[in-house]
């Protein structure tokens, strides 16, 4: 019974940060803030796909921005050789998921077999390849220059595409917390935990692996035909490592493996990136801001080892268990005047 209290306590909680997001727009005109919002969303949605590599499978890659990039520069390209229409927005987003889901497949066939600082170093070299080409191919992708293209008429208002981005993010999260919930789930925290035993008990664990990084593929490239969206620009930054990076802290500081953590850790992080940087107008102290923001970081990782979210978790699991002990070790008189 206390347990399904503390899960609708929490429900609620989202519930109303939700109605907060969607209230926002109306209650705060800032056209600064409702684009800041939009960033957070994106790249949330980028550090839950991460996470689930991270957090709930074990695995740490450093070429996630690989698809990232995969899905703005096809969102990019479709948009700037056709009409600027929903529908080619859409149609270029399922083009981006389905490139990003045969890469990250071959990809994972070809790299989930070696150990995991092995792995992490292949994917980098593959993603590096990928930059290479996108930056040579001047052609389709106009090489580090880039270029602009023009956005459906309708995500010409901010509010718009912010509430998009927002559904966006839900749906992801709703749809990712299912996903480790799942028994398929339960398998990729197994192999997280000791792929070796995993695999005495029948488990192909190569397998789960590979779903698991097609599934953060395609969350990747969602993300990345949206960031894209929201610039109206695309150049190779968008597969740098820089981005990979990002969503690697983002996961760490919310907290890995719990999906609400990459969202915490978005927030933390770009919150310090534009304040710290619009500081740097006023003060000339803060010009130097990267070096406040890598205080940032080592703060978080030590006074939250387990992230925002995970320490937060820790404590309460601690405070239940107390509250448990004191029950259990309680006089008769003591348990009667609880009740």
């Amino acid at each position: 019974m206390k347990t399904t209290n503390l899960v609708s306590k929490y429900h609620i909680f989202f519930f109303v940060i939700l109605i907060f997001l969607i209230a926002f727009p109306f209650v705060a005109d800032s056209r600064t803030l409702t684009i800041l919002f939009t960033q957070i969303f994106i790249f949330a949605i980028l550090a839950m796909s991460y996470d689930l590599l991270l957090g709930y499978t074990g695995i740490v890659s450093f070429g996630h921005a690989m698809f990232f990039g995969i899905g703005a520069y096809a969102t990019a390209i479709l948009l700037n050789t056709f009409e600027p229409t929903i529908g080619v927005f859409i149609g270029s987003m399922i083009v981006g998921i389905l490139l990003s889901a045969i890469v990250s497949f071959f990809v994972g066939l070809l790299t989930l077999r070696l150990k995991s600082h092995f792995f992490a170093m292949l994917t980098l070299a593959i993603s590096g390849l990928l930059l290479v080409v996108a930056e040579k191919w001047r052609t389709v992708t106009k090489g580090n220059d880039g270029f602009t293209f023009r956005a459906p008429d309708i995500f010409k208002d901010r509010i718009v595409f912010y509430f998009c981005v927002l559904a966006c993010l839900v749906i992801v999260f709703l749809l990712l917390r299912r996903f480790v919930a799942s028994p398929l789930g339960k398998v990729l925290i197994a192999v997280r935990e000791n792929e070796q035993r995993t695999r005495s008990l029948g488990f192909k664990t190569l397998h789960y692996k590979v779903i698991s990084s097609v599934v953060a593929g395609v969350v990747a490239s969602l993300a990345g035909s949206l960031y894209a969206v929201s610039l109206r620009f695309v150049n190779t930054s968008v597969m740098t490592m820089d981005i990979t990076l990002d969503a690697l802290l983002m996961t760490i500081i919310g907290g890995v493996g719990t999906l609400v953590g990459p969202i915490v850790g978005s927030v933390v992080i770009e919150f310090a990136q534009h304040y710290l940087s619009g500081l740097a107008r006023e003060f000339p102290i803060f010009e130097r801001w990267i070096i406040f923001f890598g205080i940032i970081y080592i703060l978080a990782v030590v006074f939250f080892p387990k992230g925002i979210v995970g320490s937060i978790q820790m404590q309460i699991s601690k405070w239940k268990s107390k509250k448990e002990v004191r029950k259990t070790f309680a006089l008769p008189e003591d348990k009667e005047r609880a009740s």
